[in-house]
């Protein structure tokens, strides 16, 4: 067994204890002591990095898919001319996930198993979604598939989660720019791919949501499967939780860890921002190109092809380039200024051409700031032993804006909109905005990572 990297252990508790925000990274304590122990934190293999990536790219085409065009078409269908019924099912699914997350992550961390502390979720969770699939993609009535989107948004959110807490849990400094980047790039490019599987198979509506779910839970499963995680008895000596320590854990305290607390805001904003150009992407190009929402599937598949370009750039770009120069902060910010730019070109875009230079600087975007802010996030966890809870934390940064801005977005669109024509230009500006002020928190308010 390795032992941990003084270095990366001083980064991973980057904000253990309560010190002046201007405390430099070396300038940490030790931190709170738990009945749980971290894993010791070493180099990864290159087949260990794969497994993640093909674990990542199931769990995002399983969840993206219904989100970007399975859940509006099925919607549509049902309730056409309802444009708004889509924010309110998938902001309810985002809402009560948000409610669960930390008990989850508690629930992992104190798992005693032999298989692991995430395995057994990373399994359970892809279960869960492929029923929950199922039910969303035959059920006759709007009210049934939210109901059966709850579950699946739990189902597919836990696998998720399952695989970030194995990256907190295991992934050295050294190699968090890379694997996150490398991680991050398959989630961008999982959504892109399984549109055009959707588009493949859109004239049967069960197999557009299976088809996604089954490749998923396939790659899933890999990685537990051929890396396995080990025995969690030594890690867990007590899955005792009290009353207190279960509500402390949706939250923690920003005045004793600054750096976690001011880049959870800036991640925050910056994906409300994002939540509000992409929850209703399907029915916006509809609308700007005339088109059907059924036939809307083909134009963003072929736009996709390019985003993934563009994602593949700017993941691998900002990941390894923030490990060489041990620089993070500047490549958020860089995210950011690239998404205010492709949400400006959208906003204003009327035809084709420009739709697809504001879709490729929005994917390049959200490549480079996931990427690099996710390597952030390793470094200032408060206690790394209980990564399972504060990544849970760190999620609420993206599921609150997930399931707030679908419930905002309807207002906004019809603010000063024309019949059936819908502000998307209010819409896409305001995000850009808020991008713009999450990105600036995190470059000039977390002091202790570069």
């Amino acid at each position: 067994m390795v032992e941990e990297r003084p270095d990366s252990d001083a980064l991973a508790v980057g904000a253990a204890a309560s010190r002046p925000v201007t405390a430099g990274a070396h300038d940490v304590p030790r931190p709170e002591q738990t009945d749980i122990a971290a894993p010791p934190l070493q180099r990864i293999s290159a087949s260990y990095i794969a497994l993640l990536m093909i674990a990542s790219f199931g769990a995002s085409i399983a969840l993206m898919v219904p989100l970007t065009y399975g859940l509006a078409v099925r919607i549509s269908d049902i309730a056409p001319g309802q444009e708004e019924t889509l924010g309110y099912v998938t902001g309810t699914a985002q809402l009560v996930y948000l409610v669960l997350s930390p008990l989850i992550g508690m629930w992992s961390d104190r798992t005693r198993s032999r298989f692991g502390r995430r395995a057994p979720f990373l399994a359970m969770g892809a279960l869960l979604g492929l029923a929950a699939l199922v039910v969303v993609a035959t059920a006759p009535t709007v009210p049934l598939i939210g109901l059966g989107w709850v579950f699946g948004m739990i189902g597919w959110s836990t696998a998720g989660g399952a695989i970030q807490n194995l990256q907190a849990d295991r992934v050295p400094e050294e190699q968090r720019g890379r694997v996150s980047a490398l991680t991050g790039l398959t989630t961008q490019i999982a959504p892109v791919i399984g549109i055009g599987i959707a588009y493949a198979v859109s004239s049967s509506m069960f197999l557009v949501f299976m088809v996604p779910g089954l490749i998923g839970t396939v790659m899933l499963v890999l990685l537990p499967i051929l890396k396995a995680e080990g025995s969690s008895h030594d890690l867990v000596h007590s899955t005792h939780v009290s009353a207190k320590e279960l509500f402390a854990s949706f939250v923690f305290n920003p005045r004793k860890y600054p750096d976690f607390g001011w880049n959870w805001l800036g991640r925050f904003i910056f994906f409300m921002g994002l939540y509000f150009n992409t929850t209703f992407g399907t029915f916006f190009y509809a609308q700007r190109l005339d088109l059907p929402v059924r036939e809307v599937a083909g134009v963003v598949a072929s736009i996709g092809i390019l985003g993934v370009v563009a994602a593949s750039v700017g993941a691998l770009a900002g990941g390894f380039l923030s490990d060489k120069l041990r620089r993070r902060k500047l490549f958020t910010f860089i995210g950011a200024l690239l998404f205010v730019a492709g949400a400006c070109v959208e906003a204003f875009a009327s035809s084709l051409p420009p739709l697809i230079v504001g879709a490729v600087l929005m994917q390049l975007a959200i490549a480079v700031f996931a990427a690099v802010d996710q390597a952030i996030v390793f470094a200032v966890l408060p206690d790394r032993a209980q990564a399972g809870r504060y990544m849970a934390v760190v999620a609420f940064a993206q599921k609150i804006p997930s399931a707030i801005a679908p419930l905002i977005a309807p207002f906004i669109i019809t603010i000063g909109a024309a019949g059936a024509e819908k502000n998307y230009t209010m819409l896409y500006l305001a995000g850009a905005v808020l991008a713009l002020i999450g990105g600036l928190l995190i470059l000039f308010k977390v002091k202790s990572v570069r």
